[in-house]
């Protein structure tokens, strides 16, 4: 509930976040990078992903399938390279609205305080090993949710 100052009523719209960054798990490489940019899409973000430094070919073969898709050029780009430094980069970058990181602890926290500057939404998952076959977190809200934003606009009426 968004409690409005008086004599005004309060809508509240979910929105996408924008241009989002995902960087995939080391761990199952395509399976991770396809249960981290899913919700961001569903939910109608454009993603930057981040393959698994260690094996990202995985990834780069599954952006063939985008291609012969009906998906849109621009709305999902693949950029592989070392995770540290695109992390680093991504995170200080002003064209991304928000940042997913599946990485160890030490490029997590980096990344946190990276995108404090440019006051971006993260997720890290702080070195933690998720389990990506869990349905309660990978297919329920969790990532749809955290894909969108809130916006509130009040509207005064009356005298």
């Amino acid at each position: 509930m968004h409690n409005p100052p008086a004599r005004a009523i309060a809508a509240a719209m979910v929105e996408p976040l924008g241009a989002m960054a995902v960087l995939a798990p080391p761990s199952r490489p395509l399976l991770g990078s396809i249960a981290l940019i899913a919700p961001a899409l569903a939910m109608g973000n454009t993603v930057v992903l981040v393959p698994s430094e260690r094996s990202p070919l995985s990834v780069t073969d599954l952006y063939q399938v985008i291609e012969t898709s009906d998906v849109p050029a621009g709305v999902i780009n693949i950029v592989t390279g070392p995770t540290a430094t695109l992390a680093k980069t991504l995170a200080e970058h002003d064209g991304i609205d928000a940042i997913w990181c599946a990485a160890n602890a030490e490029i997590s926290t980096m990344v946190e305080k990276a995108s404090v500057g440019n006051l971006k939404q993260t997720w890290t998952s702080r070195g933690l090993y998720y389990d990506l076959a869990d349905k309660a977190l990978f297919e329920g809200t969790y990532f749809l949710s955290r894909a969108t934003q809130v916006k509130n606009v009040w509207i005064p009426y009356g005298a």
